[in-house]
């Protein structure tokens, strides 16, 4: 990558988890100085080492490649030296979608008395409507050096979304005025759309973005189902949906179990949370909830139909524990929600980047490969959409399987290489293989 004249602008991200590593790390690979900066020194030491927090693709060699221009640190002090200074760490969430804002809130209160007086504090994580204003009274920047940009990382393709983002969306006390010179030119590196609006619109702009989402995956979802019960095929379909100019070719119509991760959890508690201080409805948001905990249960009611029903103190193999591919975060992860419906019953699991933990499950059994995790198991299920899992050969399965149920979600498996092996092959929006309707 070619980096862009920078002159001597440093840039420094406070909160050295997924949000500010990925961000640190696409700074740096935009040609800027950068300083990262965590509250705990074994966390700095480890980045310093080059050992990552997180599991993302293409973050080792960004690191590699651009290692000289980031310096990571334990000591405040450092960011005085930067023109731009993000709060980006990780905002944590509950099992209902709170957010806890206490991490924001303290490295605010550590950051800002270090900062020079020109510099620009930028709020990077996702905070409520009316925090950003809230804040800047608090800290009597009321001048335009405080801003809030909305994050767009995706877990398994953060590296992507920090480098070349779509767009940025921009919250200022003031939209009208011109962005602080040096944040701007910072932006600019990147090449795209800079969307300045005041900060209650920024602040619902995310939370928009993520209710489309989900009102496109609830609409798969319940179509997909539909699918199932009647001889359909979702994947027939949705191709002649994005056709449509209404609808679109990236509209996401992929089905899949439920609403999982936390962020999305998180927007549609806030928009339930504030439809009820201001009296407005969100019906359309709760019956989304409701139509996510139907589907999240998907695999657990087929396999209890197809197999518990049918097979004495079955045996289980699992692929997959995380809760989306090329990540080893388990929030909310289907598998497990999966795994607390099967406590009676032995699991043979395997996942890349997750190990097998008791705490899962009271009988599970790490395997070594994904084969290993098949050997005797009545039944398969791919609960993670790993890439590794495509390239399994079914007849393999078939010969270490003892039953012959794939229960499949996403398809990752081929269903006419499954069926050609003697393997019953289920999956969503379809349901069970054309040969046993």
């Amino acid at each position: 990558m070619t980096a862009p004249a920078t002159g001597v602008l440093v840039i420094g991200f406070a909160g050295m988890t997924h949000l500010g590593v990925n961000s640190a790390a696409a700074a740096a690979a935009r040609g800027f100085t950068t300083v990262g900066f965590d509250l705990d020194p074994a966390r700095v030491a480890a980045l310093a080492r080059a050992e990552l927090p997180v599991l993302e693709p293409g973050l080792p060699e960004l690191f590699a490649e651009h290692g000289e221009r980031l310096r990571f640190t334990a000591d405040a002090a450092e960011l005085g030296r930067c023109d731009v200074v993000y709060i980006a760490c990780d905002v944590p969430t509950d099992d209902v979608g709170g957010s806890d804002l206490t991490p924001v809130r303290g490295l605010i209160a550590t950051v800002v008395p270090t900062l020079r007086p020109d510099a620009t504090l930028v709020v990077l994580c996702q905070v409520p409507p009316g925090f950003t204003r809230a804040l800047g009274a608090e800290l009597g920047r009321v001048d335009g050096s405080l801003i809030y940009q909305v994050e767009t990382l995706i877990f398994g393709r953060a590296v992507e979304r920090a480098l070349h983002p779509e767009r940025f969306i921009v919250g200022t006390a003031d939209p009208a005025r011109p962005l602080p010179a040096a944040f701007a030119t910072f932006l600019g590196a990147f090449g795209c759309p800079i969307l300045p609006m005041r900060y209650e619109s920024a602040e619902l702009a995310k939370i928009s973005i993520n209710m489309c989402l989900v009102a496109m995956i609830s609409t798969a979802n319940t179509l997909a189902e539909l699918c199932e019960r009647i001889g359909a095929d979702w994947s027939e379909i949705a191709p002649s949906l994005k056709l449509d100019r209404r609808i679109g070719p990236y509209a996401y119509l992929q089905p899949g179990l439920g609403i999982a991760g936390g962020n999305l959890e998180r927007d549609l508690a806030t928009v339930c949370r504030l439809a009820d201080e201001h009296g407005s409805d969100a019906g359309m948001v709760r019956s989304w909830i409701a139509n996510s905990r139907h589907r999240r249960d998907w695999a657990l009611r087929t396999v209890q139909e197809r197999v518990v029903a049918r097979v004495a103190d079955p045996v289980f193999a699992v692929w997959g524990l995380a809760y989306k591919q090329d990540t080893h975060s388990t929030k909310n992860s289907p598998s497990l929600a999966l795994l607390s419906g099967l406590g009676p019953f032995v699991v043979q699991a395997y996942d890349p980047a997750v190990a097998a933990d008791p705490a899962f499950h009271p009988r599970i059994v790490g395997a070594a490969d994904p084969l290993d995790a098949c050997r005797g198991a009545d039944a398969l299920l791919v609960m993670t959409p790993w890439d590794a899992f495509r390239a399994v050969d079914p007849r393999e399965i078939a010969a270490a399987l003892r039953g012959r149920e794939v229960i499949d979600p996403y398809g990752i498996l081929d269903s006419a290489a499954c069926r050609t092996v003697g393997l019953t092959h289920v999956t969503l929006g379809c349901g069970t293989d054309a040969d046993e309707t």
